[in-house]
């Protein structure tokens, strides 16, 4: 399993058939370290963004038939061209990567969902691509698990992006239930800031309920490691609750029970 934003997508895990193992690795090999170049280090945003858009540069070159020379997109273009990959999907989170550099704030939740729609839902579009699985069900379905995912990581990194200088909580949700980012600064966990954790970690949970249906279409591998993904999910939600939404001080991680658990709910749970 990956970290940061990409933790709770399967990356080439004994379930995932050999045929397909090298072009899941090249995915989330090209999704960390862009991600990584958007993220972490001192550089400035200039130059984030410059090296990002090499990234985009060699995309094109794959585009035009031509063969990089960086290993990384060397494999990558083997993947791309094996599996008939859609370049729009890369191009979308080099998009995401990039309004990480220049937007540390998002106004409402369709704001945010854009951004999850470039971030995390290529990953799972992606995936089922090289399942050989289409059709507009499945891909709203997968879009659904791949927000809820990244919902589930930005409550459980609040404490985290705000020493990055970012805030993913919606403005108009904060100011609904009547929370300033002096709450984040300071770390309060009063009543306010408990409901409006609540209703996020409420919302993520809903968009990972409404994906679950899409684990029944699917091979029986893919079917177990969604389970597992979606299982994750759910339990890093349910620990933010647990703590009531106190992650400043109880960051929630995924500990050995709960793969226990993970593994019987992907076995045993519809």
């Amino acid at each position: 399993m990956s970290v940061a934003h990409y933790e709770n997508f399967p990356v080439a895990s004994w379930l995932a058939p050999p045929a397909i193992r090298p072009a899941i690795v090249s995915i989330y090999e090209f999704a960390r370290n862009a991600d990584d170049i958007a993220d972490e280090g001192n550089d400035p945003a200039a130059t984030r963004l410059a090296r990002l858009d090499a990234y985009s540069f060699e995309l094109d070159r794959i585009a035009k038939g031509e063969m990089p020379n960086d290993p990384l997109f060397a494999r990558l273009t083997a993947a791309i061209r094996r599996h008939d990959l859609p370049l729009d999907a890369f191009r979308a989170l080099l998009s995401a990567f990039r309004q990480d550099v220049v937007k540390p704030r998002y106004r409402d939740f369709t704001d945010l969902a854009d951004y999850c729609a470039r971030s995390a839902n290529p990953i799972g579009r992606l995936l089922l691509h090289l399942y050989e699985i289409s059709g507009s069900e499945p891909f709203r379905q997968a879009d659904s698990i791949c927000t809820g995912l990244q919902l589930a990581n930005f409550w459980q990194d609040i404490a985290v992006d705000w020493g990055k200088g970012r805030v993913y909580l919606p403005q108009n949700d904060m100011a609904r239930f009547g929370v300033s980012e002096a709450h984040i600064a300071a770390g309060r966990c009063d009543e306010r800031w408990e409901r409006l954790v609540g209703f996020e970690v409420d919302r993520a949970r809903g968009m990972l309920e409404s994906g679950r249906p899409l684990a029944q279409a699917l091979p029986l591998r893919l079917k177990l490691e969604l389970r597992m993904v979606i299982a994750g999910g759910l339990r890093i939600l349910a620990a933010i609750d647990h703590v009531r939404g106190d992650v400043f001080r109880h960051r929630p991680i995924l500990r050995r029970r709960d793969w226990s658990a993970m593994a019987v709910s992907a076995l045993f749970n519809a």
